[in-house]
């Protein structure tokens, strides 16, 4: 059995690494860290799931130099916010057993705080590549000390257009430095940025080339789109924990609306939320707090949970790409999943392209909701450390208080005409109403005047001009 200390890992690491329970390392862990570990560039296409982020974190952990204030010396570019947060988690614990300081930048939250950091000194940065692009502009950072580079999810970065703003962050980086890629293909844009920034890259090649569409169950139904919501709440209910696509923000928030009528417990995850709201989302989600999450494309991207067992187009996708991407949420680390896509007559089209392009071929049937695999899920109650649900939870007592509390003071008719707040009340309907006349009497008195003013206008004769006698 290899260990993580065959592959070149200090004993630090190690221990820090054992005391979480990892001991032994992954496929993609095994093949990768030795070489990046002595410094050579390395490019490596893994799937999602396969534990990419200790394959590179190690490495970099092991080899980051100390740095000074605002000059980080290893940097990780991630596409999403969701992403950076779930890589910085894992390599905080082990940072903090060597003296290492680890940062996460991204936008959608305040600048304060990732100020701060940079301000006090951090030698890895994990960062997306809009955030960081602003913070160099406002002289914050600077990079000319960054000698070791990731990219992670390369593919992705590709896909959102981030490769434009990667190159000009790269190019800022020192000149001598380690660049460590990774990606779950290695296509179109992605193989440029190897051969334009990468020195003789090992090239390491983990798993299936791309997501195993054979490991999906795959089922196009005719659904109208007024039907697509009930349809919905009987497969998330026979199917359990669950992922649902839309393509608008207002179509996942108005789909939250009709499931949570219908008792289903759905948390909503897109772009107009702000970070803390994401990540409550996602810590719901995780936590099995609720059976279904409600995503876009984007804000779905980096999103990295086990046991999903069902995928739900509720919206078509893009193309046979971002099909692709939507199924691999459920056929995880070789497990079978299902995928279920409505097709209104409008949308037939659409899903007969995607299917020529992804490579499969399915009839457009009826849905049959008795060929999904019935799946258990209970909700984990909220923790008693939750401040959200708590505050949510004092609230509504709140609510329920002021509700019992005027119940018992205006419990008959008496007692209100008594109360203070009736008899004000009646004032100010009495001064309503005498004021209303009071208008009605002033608009009907100038419609007189006008009336009359018309009338002496018809009245009063025309001045005829009289001849005058006087000749010139």
């Amino acid at each position: 059995m290899v260990l993580f200390s065959d592959l070149g890992i200090g004993p630090d690491l190690v221990d820090a690494l054992e005391k979480q329970g990892i001991s032994e390392p992954f496929e993609v862990q095994r093949e990768s860290i030795p070489d990046s570990i002595l410094g050579h560039d390395v490019c490596c296409r893994a799937p999602t799931g396969s534990g990419k982020t200790l394959a590179f974190g190690l490495p970099l952990l092991a080899r980051t130099q100390l740095a000074k204030s605002k000059s980080p010396t290893s940097l990780i570019l991630t596409p999403t916010r969701e992403l950076a947060e779930q890589i910085c988690s894992v390599l905080k614990p082990l940072a903090k057993a060597i003296g290492i300081n680890v940062l996460s930048v991204y936008g959608g939250v305040s600048y304060r705080n990732q100020l701060r950091g940079l301000e006090d000194g951090v030698e890895i940065l994990v960062a997306c590549p809009g955030r960081l692009l602003d913070l160099i502009d406002r002289k914050a950072l600077t990079l000319k000390h960054a000698n070791i580079i990731v990219l992670d999810e390369a593919d992705r970065m590709a896909d959102m257009g981030f490769m434009e703003p990667v190159s000009r962050i790269i190019e800022m980086c020192s000149k001598e430095r380690q660049t460590i890629l990774f990606s779950a293909t290695l296509d179109d844009e992605v193989s440029e940025i190897v051969e334009k920034y990468q020195n003789n890259p090992i090239t390491i090649e983990v798993g299936p080339e791309e997501v195993s569409i054979e490991s999906m169950e795959h089922y196009f139904w005719k659904v109208k789109n007024h039907k697509r919501v009930d349809v919905t709440a009987d497969i998330v209910i026979k199917s359990g924990r669950s992922i649902v696509f839309c393509k608008t923000r207002r179509g996942v928030d108005r789909l939250e609306e009709d499931l949570i009528e219908k008792g289903i417990a759905c948390t909503p995850i897109h772009g107009g939320l702000n970070q803390n709201q994401r990540d409550r989302a996602m810590r719901k989600f995780s936590t099995g707090r609720t059976m279904v999450l409600i995503a876009t494309d984007v804000a779905s991207r980096g999103i990295d949970v086990e046991g999903i067992n069902c995928v739900i187009n509720f919206d078509p996708p893009e193309n046979g790409k971002a099909y692709k991407h939507r199924g691999g949420r459920t056929a995880r680390a070789g497990t079978s999943g299902t995928v279920v896509s409505f097709v209104p007559k409008s949308k037939e089209r659409i899903y007969s392209r995607i299917q020529k392009e992804v490579g499969i071929k399915y009839r457009f049937t009826l849905p049959q909701i008795e060929v999904l695999n019935e799946n258990e899920f209970e909700l984990v109650s909220p923790e008693k450390g939750d401040r959200s649900d708590r505050k949510s939870r004092r609230s509504s007592s709140r609510g329920r208080n002021r509700i019992s509390k005027s119940k018992r003071k205006f419990s008959s008719r008496d007692k209100q005409k008594h109360s203070p707040y009736e008899k004000n009340k009646s004032k100010r309907r009495s001064g309503d109403i005498k004021r209303r006349k009071k208008n009605r009497n002033n608009s009907k008195k100038d419609s007189k005047l006008s009336e009359s003013g018309k009338n002496r206008s018809r009245s009063r004769p025309k001045n005829k001009r009289k001849k005058s006698n006087y000749r010139s």
